[in-house]
């Protein structure tokens, strides 16, 4: 079966969160369960060049709004899959991959130029796998090209949603500027007087995903559908949830060599050297037997930073550590340098995003904090399991899917689940895992719980083929 993944983003290419990490690691995972899969995806100005090997196309012709394009499209398998980056300066160098008026213009011809490539490199994919809003724009063009064009005719596309609240909205008069001027494209878009690409793909893709069993769940009711709560119901029995996975290439403290000191289940002592490094990298006391509690997020109202803000003076009290690596929001973003202020000695922020300091808080920390509004699928609390690091989460999407509630009479459980957006809860949890914390074998067995867990991409990847050949 041959799989051609498009996505806005992917590791190590590019990434703004969680869909740069997925659309990174899938197609390698899929390569190796035997499944001939490949990657397209933009090549951005922040694309660093040691990733881009050799140009695979140099005159991709693409038409686009009455003239042509050409483009060009690297080559790479820095991801461990083959990959093909679609460089077009014009749409894609930029100050920043989003945040533009016209990002639906820009993804809608980085659809069409994939699609041009895909009939460049060789036969046509069984499936066609897109992600989020960004792609929806070629799930409309795969399903209008299947009637007319021989290539496409046996091609089957699924659609995944990353993030429903992201629906890249844009002028419904702007459709037939991009190409989409029958009918039925025409109402693939439409949604409440404006044109929607998210909407788009969830109308005419043979089948729909997303990242969790939950979140699949939650999106179909009226409190967090964002409006298409009724097109997922209405498609329920071509929806499915499947978790994502984490790397374990990438993603492993017995190999990882951004740690000061690797470890493993069956010996934790350089756990412990990673914890003392990291105080020392935020310039913190350095007390081992002190909990660390850490987030390594965007800082948007999304991650529930507000219950944080609420329940810090108590964290605090308690004598705790406490280090934040992130950035968005400037509300928050002050709220963090503030608590820094107030408490130099217990807090250490860095604003911004830095992957190697992102492995080293996953395996420094004691406890990782995730109390999520909501959380489509979420790969923290997923990282913190594999590295002994007791996550702390909101009971919602992927969360909950991922975390076990400690149960103390059974022994059973990888962390700690609150149901309620409420920061009472949350502290309730906090003060539930300090409590466990002050007994070291107790702790010993919640971490071993959670280092045991199966969330390797193999695993999501069998998941994935399974869909793909219902389609």
């Amino acid at each position: 079966m041959r799989v051609a993944v498009l996505s806005a983003e992917a590791v190590p290419f590019s990434k703004t969160g969680g869909l740069g990490d997925v659309a990174g690691a899938l197609p390698k995972a899929l390569r190796q369960i035997g499944v001939d899969a490949l990657l397209i995806t933009p090549c951005y100005l922040q694309t660093k060049g040691e990733y881009l090997w050799n140009v695979a196309v140099d005159d991709l012709h693409v038409n686009w709004r009455d003239r042509t394009i050409r483009a060009k499209a690297f080559y790479s398998e820095a991801n461990g899959s083959p990959t093909f980056l679609i460089d077009a300066p014009e749409f894609f160098h930029r100050s920043s991959i989003y945040g533009f008026s016209e990002d639906y213009e820009r993804f809608a011809f980085f659809n069409r130029a994939a699609l041009v490539l895909l009939k460049r490199i060789g036969r046509a994919p069984e499936i066609v796998h897109l992600n989020d809003w960004h792609c929806g724009f070629g799930a409309v063009e795969i399903a209008h090209l299947r009637y007319w064009d021989s290539y496409w005719r046996n091609t089957k596309t699924v659609f995944s949603i990353h993030n429903l609240a992201y629906q890249g909205g844009f002028d419904a008069g702007e459709l037939w500027k991009l190409g989409f001027s029958s009918d039925f494209e025409r109402n693939a878009f439409m949604f409440n007087g404006y044109a929607s690409a998210m909407k788009a793909g969830l109308s005419v893709s043979d089948m729909l995903s997303t990242v969790s069993r939950r979140y699949a769940y939650e999106v179909q009711q009226p409190e967090n559908g964002y409006g298409l709560d009724w097109l997922l119901r209405s498609r329920a029995n071509r929806f499915v949830g499947i978790t994502n996975g984490v790397d374990y290439d990438v993603w492993n403290p017995a190999t990882d060599e951004e740690l000061p000191a690797n470890y493993s289940i069956h010996d934790m002592s350089g756990k412990r050297e990673c914890k003392r490094a990291l105080l020392e990298n935020f310039n913190l006391p350095v007390d081992l037997d002190r909990p660390l509690f850490a987030i390594v997020t965007r800082l948007t109202a999304q991650k529930g930073i507000e219950l944080i803000q609420q329940v810090a003076g108590e964290l605090l009290a308690t004598g705790a550590y406490f280090v934040a690596l992130g950035s968005g929001d400037k509300i928050y973003e002050n709220f963090l340098q503030k608590l820094r202020d107030y408490a130099p000695r217990q807090v250490g922020v860095y604003k911004g995003y830095n992957e190697a300091l992102a492995h080293r808080i996953e395996a420094g920390a004691d406890i990782f904090l995730m109390p999520s509004k909501f959380e489509p699928c979420g790969l923290n609390q997923m990282y913190s399991l594999r590295y002994g690091t007791v996550p702390i989460v909101r009971a919602v999407g992927g969360l909950d899917d991922t975390v076990e509630n400690y149960d103390r009479v059974n022994n059973r459980g990888s962390g700690f689940k609150f149901n309620a957006f409420r920061a009472d809860r949350f502290l309730e949890k906090i003060y539930e895992a300090l409590f466990v914390y002050a007994e070291p074998e107790t702790w010993r067995n919640i971490q071993i719980n959670g280092m045991k867990i199966d969330n390797s991409w193999q695993n999501a990847a069998r998941n994935y083929l399974r869909l793909y050949n219902s389609v």
